[in-house]
């Protein structure tokens, strides 16, 4: 009797400890094997410490999650914390008093943070003017190239750093029988969004909006028109071959149709996964020789995590520790290396070398090296712009039209610059 006493009062001692937990929901666009590693990385969380426990929910892709969490701050049911993709920044700082910035909530929750650690190149994409961190960085990538090392060995051909070789090396590639030269994954955000950074060019005015809502496109200046003609010369000649808006040109790659493709490092796994007929090699995105001597970083993409206000502050000290574990050398070393992401601090990167990742799998470091090897400028900061998921669709389209022989890539930029400028009032208006 005295023993199942003792049983009872511990199992209630043990209950009301579990419930004195504090509840941490985020809200994420992580489905499949990425889910699963979220709900790893919120366990580790939950038993590295007994105070806090974060409940991960997965709320569709990145458009109908941060949808989703709109419309439950309206209705003050908002999480804690909701994954949000890049292109969603100008909208979430635009949400008068919905944001926790990052910088704020570790400074109140006493938690030790130095934006220092995080990789300036991911971090700027999601700082204030006066460079403090607004969001906590999670799954960032940026647009490499990977190739057929089968395919460039049979042309005697080695990898191309610029675009002058891309197109020598297409044209080989033709001549000996290949399909199609290079295709591309996401249009907007590699060929003119990163073709932007990486030559050092505004993407739009006010320092790619980071100096204001009244911005503007800049897409057609001679630069960018000049890239997308050449791209659509290629494209009659089967140098290039265009498969689509997001990743459908992959098979392209996968069934060795293209011997080149252009799309995000977070897609190494997937490579790694469908190629099985040849090697494949990752190198840096290509450049204008004839525009820059040396390049700059590319910009990413993925997504972040914002904070929302409403909850009480204890919750917000969970949040903040939850942020710190998430930070920690371990964690990212772990989510990089498993996903492909690039891991947010630089010692995350340090020790993915340590344990001798980079060497054992060749190319996961080119996306570092290229986001990492110098000072990124106002224009390869990164971009916030209101309404840009919509800006996107009018590229897509306005660049199908260039690839189908509809219009000339001048015709087209000028109309997509004329059309994205509408939303870009249309955001002033409301958020100016």
């Amino acid at each position: 009797m005295i023993r199942k006493a003792v049983g009872l009062a511990l199992a209630s001692a043990l209950s009301v400890q579990v419930s004195a937990a504090t509840e941490i929901e985020w809200w994420h666009a992580m489905g499949g094997s990425l889910g699963e590693k979220v709900n790893e990385i919120a366990e580790g969380f939950n038993n590295s410490q007994d105070a806090y426990v974060v409940k991960p929910v997965f709320k569709g892709n990145y458009t109908e999650t941060m949808t989703a969490a709109v419309a439950a701050f309206r209705a003050h049911q908002q999480p804690h914390v909701v994954q949000v993709f890049e292109v969603g920044t100008a909208s979430m700082m635009a949400a008068k008093g919905a944001v926790y910035p990052t910088w704020k909530l570790m400074a109140d929750a006493g938690v030790e943070f130095d934006p220092s650690d995080y990789l300036s190149s991911v971090t700027g994409y999601y700082t204030s003017n006066d460079g403090k961190m607004l969001s906590m960085p999670f799954n960032s990538s940026t647009p490499v190239l990977y190739y057929n090392k089968d395919a460039l060995a049979k042309v005697g051909a080695e990898p191309p750093k610029t675009w002058e070789e891309i197109g020598q090396v297409g044209k080989k590639l033709i001549d000996a029988g290949y399909k199609c030269g290079f295709t591309t994954g996401w249009q907007s955000w590699v060929q003119l969004e990163n073709f932007s950074a990486r030559h050092d060019l505004p993407f739009a005015t006010q320092n790619n909006g980071f100096g204001g809502t009244d911005t503007e496109l800049v897409i057609n200046s001679p630069a960018h028109v000049k890239h997308i003609a050449q791209l659509a010369e290629w494209q009659k000649s089967g140098i290039f071959s265009y498969g689509g808006r997001r990743s459908d040109s992959a098979p392209k790659f996968y069934s060795g149709e293209c011997a080149m493709y252009m799309n995000s490092s977070a897609s190494y796994s997937g490579v790694k996964g469908a190629v099985s007929d040849f090697e494949f090699g990752v190198s840096q995105l290509p450049y204008w020789k004839s525009m820059i001597d040396t390049p700059k970083n590319t910009i990413i993409g993925g997504a972040t995590l914002w904070t929302l206000n409403g909850h009480d502050a204890e919750d917000y000290k969970g949040v903040a520790q939850f942020f710190s574990y998430l930070s920690s050398p371990e964690v990212q070393a772990d989510w990089h290396q498993f996903t492909g992401y690039l891991p947010i601090t630089y010692a995350a990167a340090e020790l993915t070398r340590k344990q001798g990742f980079y060497e054992q799998n060749p190319g996961t470091d080119v996306a570092i090296t290229q986001m990492t090897s110098g000072t990124p400028t106002a224009n390869s900061k990164g971009l916030r712009l209101g309404n840009f998921v919509q800006i996107r669709d009018i590229i897509n389209e306005e660049l199908e039209n260039v690839w189908s022989g509809k219009a000339t890539a001048q015709d087209a930029l000028d109309r997509a610059v004329e059309r994205g400028n509408t939303l870009l009032r249309k955001f002033e208006r409301s958020n100016g």
